[in-house]
């Protein structure tokens, strides 16, 4: 960083991306980034990391993006779950909903996972300090930006709520700047970038408990619709414990905030000062809104800062995680030279989509949970009991959502969606696909060559990303990677594909069930990208077939 103005556009960067926000998304983001040799300075206006919980769970797409971390969250001691079901109950504590949050998702990991945030976040913060290309920046905070063609000027002045004086200024360079600074994002008001705002709001307290030594409460996670207070009690990590209750028309929030309340909510639940720890007692106010625009020219945001959500759905911090997978893989590819920076406008489509599915779901079930008056919570009971009873008391599964139109073949089965994952056999490791073989770009066909769908100048293009092909094969059979347990010939069978084409974010990006097809839908894709291949290198020679296919 320099305390001089920007200048001309060939000045030297002092970072290929500068990320506002220190947290679990532009801390993700930054790994990302510094792990492919990326020069990242990561600005948090903090010096020191909050250290009182706030989320408490994330779902089987967060721990196959942590795995890549090195991070297991079936075997890891700061992270835990529970082989239940999810219930939401009345106030005679019959059942009105069940979930099912017991099953391993197709993606290859347990559907629902449980962790304290600052512990997380002390763990990413590690893996980020380990890359010498990613420079943490803490007490610092962004109060200006400006950007031209080649990159973003931004300003960053000394936090005053820690120096307590107006602190020093100082000007840093950087080819993109993401903001992932919050729901008050310095980074999106500055760009000008207006919210859709639902008008969603109720207040919750919000109770985390360390319990002095065992604690068990059946089941472990669950919903209590009563209209009287409703409540959500689950669990808040290894040995804690997290209470959520509805403030109710007419209470005081300071009043509901004071640790004396808090205790005695918590009494019917045998929990008091001699036997648990009040770790933090707050009220939120859940909201549901998005920002209309995620990217401008070379700038970005991502997490709060484009999209907040009720908790209903636990998808809040899994959203952001997303973001910066999806920012990461297609920043990292345009400093490389492969993507046109017009691959950025596929971040905004995709995500905002995405992200508004969950904000909608959760707005929905909230509009169940948050129910106060009596009359109204007996019609609703009635009425999800008739439905659950219909089903046999058989639990719903976890929804699937697609992403926005974007970077993948819209026609094709499950392109769009999170790619099925199983146990494989690959380079001398039994263990999941992610791990055994690797991600990135990549075609995989069952019992088939893969290499044998693409023309020469496909395979140009797929090598150009960093791609590869992948041969997945029966047990006993010359392939890549063994399936052993036969999830890739389901899979296949189910959607009627013999060949896939992967993206890095682990998103399905094409499905196809010849090589003709997969020809054409990668180049539907490759389309979509804005790759940078040389002009002489598409011209490469080609009979007609191929450049008709291509």
């Amino acid at each position: 960083m320099t305390n001089s103005k920007a200048t001309s556009a060939a000045e030297s960067f002092d970072a290929d991306v500068a990320i506002v926000g220190g947290g679990p998304v532009g801390t993700l983001l930054a790994i990302l980034l510094g792990k492919r040799g990326k020069r990242v300075t990561l600005v948090e206006r903090w010096s020191k990391s909050y250290g009182r919980p706030r989320a408490v769970t994330y779902d089987h797409e967060i721990a196959r993006i942590l795995a890549t971390l090195g991070i297991d969250s079936e075997n890891d001691p700061a992270i835990s779950f529970h082989d239940e079901l999810y219930y939401w109950k009345d106030a005679e504590g019959e059942n009105l909903q069940i979930v099912d949050w017991k099953s391993t998702s197709a993606s290859g990991w347990r559907v629902r996972y449980w962790f304290n945030q600052p512990d997380l976040e002390e763990r990413l913060t590690g893996i980020a300090s380990e890359l010498t290309t990613v420079t943490q920046v803490r007490g610092w905070q962004g109060v200006a930006l400006a950007q031209d063609a080649e990159g973003v000027t931004l300003t960053l002045k000394r936090n005053p709520e820690e120096v307590g004086v107006d602190g020093p200024t100082q000007t840093l360079r950087a080819k993109f700047v993401i903001g992932a600074d919050g729901a008050n994002s310095f980074v999106r008001e500055s760009l000008a970038i207006e919210n859709e705002d639902k008008g969603y709001f109720f207040d919750w307290l919000i109770l985390d408990m360390i319990p002095n030594g065992p604690y068990q409460v059946q089941p472990a996670q669950w919903q209590l619709c009563d209209p009287k207070r409703p409540t959500t009690i689950v669990p808040g990590g290894p040995g804690r414990r997290r209470w959520e209750y509805m403030v109710l028309p007419g209470e005081s929030v300071e009043e509901m905030q004071k640790p004396e309340r808090a205790w005695e909510l918590l009494k019917p639940w045998g929990l008091t000062p001699e036997n648990a720890a009040l770790e933090r007692s707050a009220v939120y106010r859940f909201q549901a809104r998005w920002a209309k625009q995620w990217t401008k020219g070379r700038c970005a945001i991502a997490g709060d800062a484009a999209h907040l959500m009720p908790p209903f759905a636990g998808e809040g911090m899994c959203a952001g995680v997303r973001d910066a997978v999806a920012l990461g893989w297609r920043l990292n590819a345009i400093l490389e030279g492969k993507l046109g920076l017009e691959v950025l406008e596929s971040y905004t489509t995709e995500r905002l989509e995405h992200a508004k599915h969950y904000i909608d779901f959760s707005q929905e079930l909230g509009k169940i949970i948050c129910i106060h008056d009596e009359k109204e919570a007996a019609e609703r009971d009635t009425r999800m009991k008739a439905e659950l009873a219909e089903r046999n008391n058989k639990p719903v599964p976890t929804d699937i959502c697609r992403l926005g139109e974007g970077a993948w073949c819209k026609d094709a089965a499950h392109a769009g969606e999170l790619s099925v994952q199983g146990f494989v056999e690959a380079h001398g490791k039994h263990d999941r696909f992610d791990q055994a073989v690797s991600q990135g770009w990549m075609l995989i066909a069952l019992d088939n060559d893969p290499a044998e769908a693409l023309t020469p100048l496909q395979h140009m293009q797929l090598a150009h990303l960093g791609g590869v092909t992948v041969k997945v094969g029966r047990p006993g059979t010359p392939c890549d990677a063994v399936d052993i347990n036969g999830t890739y010939a389901t899979w296949l069978r189910d959607i009627e594909a013999r060949y896939v084409l992967l993206r890095p974010d682990f998103y399905v990006a094409a499905t196809a069930s010849t090589p003709e097809q997969m020809r054409q839908r990668f180049q539907e894709v490759m389309s979509r990208l804005h790759l940078t291949l040389l002009d002489e290198a598409a011209n490469e020679d080609r009979n007609p077939r191929q450049a008709a296919l291509a």
